[in-house]
């Protein structure tokens, strides 16, 4: 399938165009790819449509749900308020939300709590997705729900309830929801299109999900489909969340749902991590210390198979630590995925920064993500120089 791909690639780095115009002979509809290093953009790319019946073309400025490279963004949030010092991520949650510690969890940490060691990856509670947007009622259901194991005894991808943790304690501790106040410390700082919560202004920017279902090329039936652990359906099936019907709503966009309902450019996911990627700072404008930076990635959980998703991870506080080169090759690369293939991430110790956003999901488990193929590209191009 041929596109028309708009945007620049600094001499040296043609590989990267190379690689994401070949996306299109997969499953690719519409996409946006940027990557940073040493501070200075290398690539910024785009093409294809915003939408299934491939109409609209895909623009700059193009935003697109990223499911939980969000995380990674509310993350940074949390980071900066440490970095404040208004709260520790040795602190336990109930010093700021009481409420949290009923049935058992009054032992929890913040920094166990991020990192998706609580045992709330889900509540028992049968949820609709309109209860995603009740701030109040999820709140309430996770202060009340019982651990669904004992702490210390594993972590659990904690895949929609993860972003209720750090938005209600960053509530309780400055007023502010997360969005606003990642707003006001991110992005109207870097001037960075990543939104947590969509002004009314920015929704006809969105581009439309398209399911796994719906690629132009599926991937044949396994013949021995893998068998989840018992903990994914209430993880991540509780409420089911359909790519069209409820990702692609304006309802989505402008809640506040900092594990899964970001709206971003790959531009403004890039341009984020190349701060961090810097040690916190891009440019003269410095968005976080180096020494916040170090507390927020610091590694909780190294290689213990998740209890949700049954494969092995390795997680900081909130952000996701590299693991099988997913983010190059440095081990000490951080940040976080989305569901479907969208990807930001930071390399500190080369000095790489890379946002994907796209919103054809992946179709194929067993194929190499299209943001592997784009970072390899990149890191490619970089031993070259």
């Amino acid at each position: 399938m041929q596109v028309n791909i708009s945007g620049s690639v600094t001499p040296g780095f043609e590989k990267v165009e190379a690689v994401f115009t070949s996306l299109w002979d997969e499953i690719e509809v519409g996409a946006s790819f940027c990557a940073w290093y040493r501070g200075e953009k290398i690539v910024d790319l785009w093409g294809g449509y915003t939408d299934p019946e491939m109409a609209q073309p895909w623009q700059h400025d193009t935003l697109v749900n990223v499911y939980s490279t969000t995380k990674g963004l509310g993350s940074l949030a949390f980071a900066i308020l440490v970095d404040e010092g208004k709260v520790s991520y040795e602190d336990k949650v109930t010093d700021y939300w009481p409420e949290f510690g009923a049935a058992g969890k009054q032992d929890v940490t913040i920094a166990q709590l991020l990192s998706h060691q609580a045992g709330l990856c889900g509540v028992e509670t049968r949820l609709s997705v309109a209860d995603l947007y009740d701030w109040d009622k999820m709140i309430n259901l996770l202060a009340a729900q019982k651990p669904l194991w004992l702490l210390g005894q594993g972590a659990g991808y904690h895949a929609i309830t993860w972003g209720y943790f750090p938005g209600e304690l960053i509530r309780r501790i400055t007023g502010q929801t997360l969005g606003q106040y990642f707003r006001e410390k991110v992005t109207d700082k870097l001037q960075a299109d990543f939104f947590i919560g969509l002004p009314d202004s920015e929704l006809s920017r969105c581009a439309t999900m398209i399911g796994p279902n719906r690629a132009r090329k599926l991937p044949p039936a396994p013949e021995h489909p893998v068998k989840m652990p018992e903990l994914y359906p209430i993880a991540l099936l509780n409420p089911s969340v359909s790519p069209f019907r409820d990702a692609s709503s304006d309802v989505w966009r402008k809640a506040e749902i900092a594990a899964a309902n970001g709206q971003a450019s790959a531009a403004g996911i890039a341009r984020i991590y190349a701060a961090l990627s810097c040690g916190g700072q891009l440019g003269d404008i410095r968005i976080i210390s180096e020494e916040a930076l170090a507390q927020a990635t610091r590694i909780e959980v190294d290689m213990e198979t998740d209890l949700v998703t049954g494969r092995p991870m390795r997680r900081a506080r909130g952000f996701m630590l590299n693991t099988e080169g997913a983010y190059g090759p440095s081990m000490n690369a951080f940040g976080h995925a989305g569901a479907g293939g969208s990807l930001g991430f930071a390399d500190p110790d080369n000095q790489v920064a890379v946002g994907y956003a796209m919103n054809q999901m992946q179709a194929d488990a067993d194929a190499v993500p299209r943001s592997k193929q784009l970072t390899d590209a990149v890191y490619d191009c970089i031993a070259r120089l």
